[in-house]
């Protein structure tokens, strides 16, 4: 059955009034992993668990870009949720996930963008209930429009997080190091909460989707036997 991203991208396409052509459109790609089917992904996918979940608040086109993370994150995280933005239209299903009493939502983002009286450093999850990170997944100067003007996230609690490292992603162009792909804020935010080996698993799929992403844009084939593959061979 398709995850919520697939869901989201399907609905995205079916309302376009031209195809979306990204890069390297000309490829065949397989449908459920967004590669061409030379470097297709699918047989890699980690089957892990985690009591986390991931709420994705994806801004418009975000969700039929193949080099996208957030679709990883789905992968991999049974619990996963996502929505189109909007600036003046909120599907009711978010803020009915936002209040349902078996999740305590955090929003992740900088804090030094919100009043301190919002923001914390680590994941405290009362007696049964279960965290859900609601991720802004877009470009940095989208995501801070997003942020400025979604009121419907002002109550959460803002989780700001300290990467210890920087971004290993090199499927897009950023201005700073430190501006974490969406795959690898999801994988710290799992961490925090206990869910480590599925952190682990995020982290090594996304390693290993960079790696099969690029080679099919050069192209040149992929060795299935080196050091990513082998780790992540361990949560198959």
């Amino acid at each position: 059955m398709s995850h919520a991203v697939a869901v989201l991208r399907a609905a995205r396409l079916a309302r376009s009034a031209k195809p979306f052509l990204a890069r390297g459109s000309k490829a065949e790609r397989c449908p459920a992993c967004r590669l061409a089917r030379s470097h297709c992904l699918c047989a890699w996918r980690p089957q892990v668990s985690a009591a986390s979940g991931v709420c994705l608040l994806m801004h418009d086109v975000e969700a039929l870009k193949p080099s996208n993370t957030g679709w990883l994150i789905a992968d991999v995280i049974e619990d996963t949720s996502a929505f189109g933005w909007s600036r003046t239209e909120v599907d009711a299903q978010l803020p009915a996930l936002l209040d349902d009493p078996q999740w305590q939502p955090y929003l992740v983002f900088p804090g030094e963008y919100a009043g301190p009286e919002r923001v914390v450093s680590s994941v405290q999850v009362e007696e049964g209930r279960r965290p859900l990170f609601v991720l802004l997944d877009a470009t940095w100067t989208q995501a801070r429009k997003m942020f400025r003007k979604s009121p419907y996230l002002d109550r959460l609690p803002v989780l700001g997080l300290q990467p210890e490292t920087l971004s290993r992603y090199r499927l897009r162009r950023s201005k700073r190091d430190d501006h974490l792909c969406t795959a690898e804020v999801a994988a710290l935010c799992l961490e925090l909460a206990g869910d480590v080996r599925a952190a682990d698993a995020l982290n090594a799929y996304l390693d290993v989707f960079s790696q099969h992403y690029l080679a099919a844009k050069a192209p040149r084939a992929v060795d299935l036997e080196d050091a990513l593959h082998q780790r992540l061979k361990t949560f198959l």
